[in-house]
């Protein structure tokens, strides 16, 4: 039955879903990416947008030839696509094109730091890095605990907002986890945190691309006041990411970046920098980068996010009630209350690493999966119940063989008999365990 759910053509919008790679007897099979929460191929339309702009491209802002206005005017547009995709009053707010998340999370740890206080932010314990490390900075950082099945714990944030008693200048949160896929109710996270007069950074490096996302009024009390995504996990890989945030975010610091394009005049004495969003814009701008994601933002509309999210959640509904049959494969998260999660399923092989488990998959069925901590190590070492000594032992001995997960993740491009092919192989691998860790163990990677 669940053939019925999968959109027969959503693999023709994709580059490169047809490409053969070798598997370790030197077969060649149709590569199956169950990697896209790491990064997803580029759309078809992404690289003829990218082609049909070329002829069109010159260096924006200030170019007096026609070829420098219609790209500035493409570019400055861009910001309205974007704004209207995850629903943004750009009256209120701007949107500044940076590389990734990363630099986007960095970029709001710089503007809000003080070098009077040291505000706190309140992160969570199942942050990518990238929403934990810029944080530790200039901020006093409190983790907002989980439960045990992996998801955030509402009770744990009310309790710290009431310990911090008005201290806490900004609560940072995924939108979904990178390991499990756990959802974060963001709106009602939103409407609490406004309640105790702080603000919301909602990571939608893992939600934008897989469900509708809305800012939300700035009068609502469910409003995002700081959402960031990248453009290379929606089908756009071209060193691109937004940030969408309050204009006013940024007149209390100069910017992180500075140099040509951030300011409006200059002499040996004093800087007069630009307003936003120029003045968190660096150097040259990725033009190409932006055309990319607008490309990709036109194609998910049009596909309808609604649409895609419950694609991806049949995919992910199937590969779980099938891995459950497949003795010895342990699954992490939470397996009962999936429409609160994205497709994503982390899992381990009892008595086989994370990396030789992943490396069987690839030679062995042209199986492209993620394996480690995914970015987000202290989330990972608390799903695994890894004790502090064993952390420390891993600390003083580095070379030690590191914890960790396979994941598996979909792209709305995925298909049910993939899904299939990986299932067969995990049966051949636990029926064969000492088989494929013998001859694995000590091979090499293809390059």
């Amino acid at each position: 039955m669940y053939d019925n759910y999968y959109p027969s053509n959503y693999e023709n919008l994709i580059v490169g879903a047809d490409t053969t790679v070798p598997l370790r007897n030197g077969r060649l099979v149709t590569a199956i990416n169950f990697d896209n929460a790491a990064t997803t191929p580029p759309f078809c339309a992404v690289m003829q947008e990218i082609m049909n702009f070329s002829p069109w491209y010159s260096s924006i802002h200030r170019g007096t030839g026609y070829k420098s206005q219609l790209s500035s005017h493409f570019y400055e547009n861009a910001r309205k696509t974007v704004g209207e995709f995850v629903n943004a009053d750009l009256s209120k707010d701007t949107v500044i094109f940076v590389k990734n998340t990363t630099e986007a999370i960095n970029k709001v740890a710089h503007s809000l730091s003080s070098t009077d206080e040291q505000p706190v932010v309140l992160s969570t314990c199942m942050e990518h890095h990238s929403n934990d490390l810029p944080w530790r900075r200039n901020y006093r950082v409190g983790y907002i605990d989980i439960d045990e099945d992996g998801r955030l714990n509402i009770e744990d944030l009310k309790y710290k907002l009431e310990k911090y008693n008005g201290s806490v200048k900004l609560v940072v949160v995924t939108g979904a986890s990178n390991v499990t896929g756990h959802k974060n109710p963001i709106y009602e996270i939103a409407t609490l945190v406004h309640q105790y007069n702080c603000k919301i950074l909602v990571d939608g490096a893992q939600l934008v691309p897989h469900s509708p996302v809305e800012m939300k009024p700035h009068s609502s009390p469910q409003h995002i006041d700081y959402l960031v995504f990248s453009g290379h996990k929606m089908y756009a890989p071209f060193g691109i990411g937004v940030l969408v945030a309050p204009q006013t975010s940024f007149s209390t610091n100069p910017p992180d970046l500075v140099g040509g394009g951030t300011v409006d005049l200059v002499t040996h004495n004093q800087i007069l920098w630009a307003d936003v969003p120029q003045r968190e814009e660096a150097g040259t701008p990725n033009v190409f980068g932006v055309v990319a994601l607008i490309a990709a933002i036109k194609t998910l509309s049009q596909l309808d996010m609604k649409k895609i999210e419950y694609h991806e959640y049949r995919l992910m509904e199937y590969a779980l009630m099938r891995m459950r049959q497949v003795p010895e494969v342990e699954l992490y998260g939470d397996c009962i209350h999936l429409k609160n999660r994205v497709s994503i399923v982390p899992f381990n092989i009892k008595g086989i690493s994370h990396d030789l488990t992943a490396k069987i998959l690839s030679m062995e069925g042209g199986i492209a999966v993620r394996n480690g901590c995914f970015c987000a190590q202290p989330y990972v070492q608390k799903l695994l119940g890894i004790p502090d000594e064993k952390l420390q032992e891993h600390i003083q001995h580095p070379e030690l063989p590191r914890p960790g997960m396979v994941r598996i993740s979909f792209g709305l491009y995925n298909q049910i008999h993939e899904i299939d092919k990986l299932i067969a192989l995990l049966w051949t691998i636990t029926s064969n365990k000492q088989y494929y860790i013998d001859l694995y163990k000590d091979s090499p990677n293809f390059f």
